[in-house]
């Protein structure tokens, strides 16, 4: 039971990050920065507690740091959904990923096919999206943010699914954070207008360092723990929770702010109740899964 409830605690420091998203007043690029910079100084000194080689041929450091751009990139965007709309929107937006990875992932991986069981879930997606820009129209703008960040995230995970194995964790992740943090601080000058992100304040400081942290190194240190002691298939059941374990965060944290319409929780729990069903069928249907092996929280 110890490694299953690792498990949910690192989905639930994961599910923890659309609130931070919120608590922090830093603009949602600027809070990126710190916390990719944060963390790729806590992945640092982890690798160099294990003894973890750092220098890579050249070739397999710029691919590594061009996949942290996606995942920097995918980050603002999720919590820029969260500013434009509430974190339950920008949660509700995140099991998405499951879908675009299913049509992405073909496309990459020659090896694998479009599934119909996946198809069809994503069509029963599509409804649900669709009834949620219906009933919450007023947030229209967050919650296309958070469908296009769900878009990059697919695209991280099945890019860093080619590469996971060949290199240890504490050395792929210095590598990625390096590459979020360089990525979102050259976005800084085209879309802020300024070279150096925003100082943090005490209180700031407090919760970025939280999130670098204790919603980033530890987490995903204790998550690869785990994943050679359980199965993929309970892994992606529990990993699907996080966005109900985030909606829940957010309405116990921030109250009224976060109480949505009932089409609203109708739609989020189709799309939910999918994504933690596929793994299921798919077990019974003996097909594999989908972008596993390249999962990392927000």
């Amino acid at each position: 039971m110890r490694p299953l409830l690792i498990l949910h605690l690192v989905i639930l420091a994961w599910a923890f990050t659309a609130v931070l998203g919120k608590l922090i007043s830093l603009p949602a690029l600027d809070m990126v920065v710190w916390r990719t910079a944060l963390a790729a100084l806590g992945f640092l000194g982890l690798a160099g507690l294990l003894r973890c080689p750092l220098r890579l041929p050249c070739g397999d450091a710029l691919k590594l740091l061009g996949i942290g751009a996606l995942l920097g990139l995918h980050w603002v965007t999720f919590f820029l959904s969260g500013r434009l709309a509430t974190a339950s929107v920008s949660l509700a937006a995140l099991p998405t990923l499951m879908i675009w990875c299913s049509l992405i992932e073909p496309l990459v991986n020659g090896t694998r096919r479009w599934s119909l069981l996946e198809l069809i879930v994503g069509g029963l997606t599509v409804g649900a999206v669709w009834l949620i820009y219906a009933v919450e129209s007023r947030y229209w703008l967050g919650f296309s943010v958070g469908l296009f960040s769900a878009l990059l995230a697919s695209v991280y995970a099945v890019t860093n699914k080619q590469v996971v194995r060949r290199f240890h964790f504490a050395t792929l992740c210095v590598y990625e954070m390096l590459g979020a943090c360089i990525a979102t601080v050259l976005l800084l000058p085209v879309t802020a207008g300024k070279v150096f992100p925003e100082c943090p304040g005490a209180a700031d400081f407090g919760w970025l360092l939280l999130f670098a942290f204790g919603c980033t190194v530890v987490p995903y240190a204790a998550f690869v723990r785990v994943m050679r002691q359980l199965s993929v298939f309970t892994i992606n059941v529990v990993y699907n929770l996080e966005p109900l374990y985030g909606i829940a965060l957010a309405a116990l944290i921030f109250g009224a702010s976060e109480k949505m319409t009932m089409g609203f929780y109708t739609g989020a729990g189709i799309i939910v109740s999918s994504v933690i069903m596929v793994p299921w069928l798919q077990k019974k249907a003996g097909s594999p899964s989908g972008c596993g092996g390249g999962k990392q929280g927000c």
